[in-house]
This record gives C-alpha cells, sequence and structure tokens, in this order.
C-alpha cells in the first residue's frame, strides 16, 4: 500500500476570480480535492488513507463498514480494496439492494460483498452489541464507522490543513464532522467553518467538540445552508453548481461540496467575511454522488 500511497500527488489549488469577490475585496481559492485521485476522492482519501494501514497493520482478515445506497464511503471503500487486494464488506441502509444503482454496483464489481439491512438495525450501527453481532457473523473484522470518521480519519484530514498556504478561513462541508475535526487537528491559527449539509445539525457540535478535545482551534457549524436537508437541493443551488463548473471548469455535486461553495458564495455576498480576508474551500470530491443523482431523476441540466 505504502508505494501507491507515495505516488498520489498533492491536489492542486485553484483560485477563483469574479466581481463579487472583488466588490468585497475577499480571497477565494479551492483547495482541489476532487483531484487527489480518480476513484478515492477528496475527504474519503483522507479519512481511509491511515485506517487502511491500520488495517492491513492488524490481525483482521476483512474491513466492515457502514453506507446508505448512494455512499461515496462505500464506493471509496470498495475501490481502495480493489485497489489495495483487501476484503471488504459493505452494511447497507434499506431492506435491500438494488443492482441497477451504479453506487452499489460498483462496489460489488470492486468486490465488496454488499449486506442488506433493515433501517431499524441500520440505526444500532454505533451500539456495542450490535458490532460484536457483526463479529460473530463475520469472524475477524477491522470496523471502520459510516462515513469514515474515528481517530485514524482526523489524522489523515489534517494532512490536508498542514499543506495550505496562508489564509484566515477554511470551509469544507460538513456531513458527520470528520472533515471538519480532522481540518481543527491540523489547523490551529485561523478559522475554520463547516457548512451543515443536513437539518437539525446541532448535535454535530458535540460530535466535533468530542473529536477535537485535544486540539484548540477556532471552529464553528453553520446551520442554516442545508438548503431543504440532506440529500435535498434547490434548483437554484443546481444552476449555481452548473454555472461554476462552466466557469472555472471546478465540477460540483449539491450534496455536499457544491452546497458549501453556494453557502460561501452567500457569505460573502452578505459580507461576512472582512475585507483582505483570505478564504479557502475544500472540494472533497463526492462527484461519483452526481451518477446517483441523474438515476434517481433528481437532476435538470439548464
Amino acid at each position: 500500500m505504502s508505494s501507491i500511497i507515495t505516488s498520489i500527488k498533492e491536489s492542486p489549488m485553484q483560485q477563483i476570480h469574479h466581481p463579487l469577490l472583488r466588490h468585497h475585496n475577499v480571497q477565494l481559492s479551492i483547495k482541489r480535492d476532487d483531484l487527489y485521485h480518480p476513484l478515492i476522492q477528496g475527504n474519503k482519501w483522507r479519512k481511509l488513507k491511515y485506517n487502511l494501514a491500520a488495517f492491513q497493520a492488524s490481525e483482521c482478515r476483512q474491513l466492515l463498514t457502514f453506507g446508505g445506497p448512494f455512499s461515496n464511503h462505500l464506493y471509496a471503500t470498495a475501490a481502495a480494496g480493489k485497489l489495495f487486494g483487501l476484503s471488504t464488506i459493505g452494511i447497507v441502509r434499506g431492506p435491500e439492494l438494488d443492482m441497477h444503482n451504479p453506487t452499489l454496483r460498483f462496489a460489488h464489481a470492486c468486490g465488496m460483498k454488499l449486506v442488506a439491512v433493515a433501517r431499524k438495525d441500520y440505526r444500532l450501527r454505533q451500539q456495542k452489541d450490535y458490532l460484536n453481532e457483526l463479529k460473530q457473523r463475520f469472524g475477524n473484522v477491522y470496523i471502520l464507522p459510516e462515513g469514515g470518521t474515528n481517530h485514524a480519519a482526523l489524522r489523515g484530514v489534517a494532512e490536508l490543513a498542514q499543506t495550505l498556504p496562508e489564509h484566515d478561513y477554511l470551509v469544507c462541508a460538513t456531513g458527520s464532522g470528520g472533515t471538519l475535526a480532522g481540518l481543527c487537528a491540523g489547523h490551529t491559527q485561523r478559522k475554520v467553518l463547516g457548512i451543515a449539509v443536513l437539518k437539525n445539525a446541532d448535535y454535530l457540535n458535540h460530535e466535533i467538540s468530542q473529536l477535537t478535545s485535544t486540539h484548540h482551534c477556532d471552529w464553528q457549524l453553520m446551520q442554516h445552508f442545508h438548503d431543504g436537508g440532506y440529500g435535498r437541493f434547490s434548483d437554484k443551488q443546481w444552476r449555481f453548481c452548473q454555472d461554476f463548473r462552466a466557469t472555472y471548469q471546478v465540477p460540483l455535486e449539491p450534496i455536499y461540496t457544491g452546497k458549501m461553495m453556494y453557502a460561501l458564495w452567500q457569505l460573502v455576498a452578505q459580507g461576512y467575511f472582512p475585507a483582505g480576508s483570505r478564504i479557502i474551500g475544500v472540494h472533497t470530491g463526492g462527484l461519483q454522488g452526481l451518477n446517483g443523482l441523474r438515476y434517481r431523476g433528481l437532476l435538470k441540466t439548464t
């Protein structure tokens, strides 16, 4: 695995120029982690990197993790299993598997064993008794939480923060809190903003606080830009994503990074950032999710 890790180059920075930014006298750059790897993009690669190393160093024979039927995490974990010759199991939320779903079809093609569980059972995924049942069922498995967020994941995301040029604000999309916490672990001098992509995300403040308890960091979770809730988005936001791609050649999906960039744009327009601010938005990948949205008929092309 080490030879593949060292062969992957650091992702580039891209500066964005727009009249809105000039008007408010702020600079915006994007950390293009969507270009980190063609299959294991962005924060998913960052989170997996040291978990894969820990798995290989353990006596476990299989890596088991969790995700919804269109999960970026399942997709990336399956791809990593294929690339590194690792045995993977995906516990999928839902009573059955739709193998026409492009995410699950890809994961299956990579050799991941997919196991559908009822929603009531899936809700137990963090409980010790349920995890023990899975270990009894599947044997000696390395269990990786949903989304890949744990302390090994933070180490990988912290490396991202340590590669960045000087800035005043660092902004990322926030689903489970792992990326925000990881950025804090490697970033102690400037403010980190997390754009919550789901409704009722106040509980994430506690989750992030627990993950960052040993790191001093000025961070804030912004909860008013979810655009309808997790997996939901407005036509206006999707048009923003398409216009952004056409103008800057930066592809966005409307669930995570697109929602973050749309929120960042609104914050600039509202004068949230002081004049002279240097802002970096983190592109956390997840572009495979576009195929799932098309499969469900949720995207309109202008």
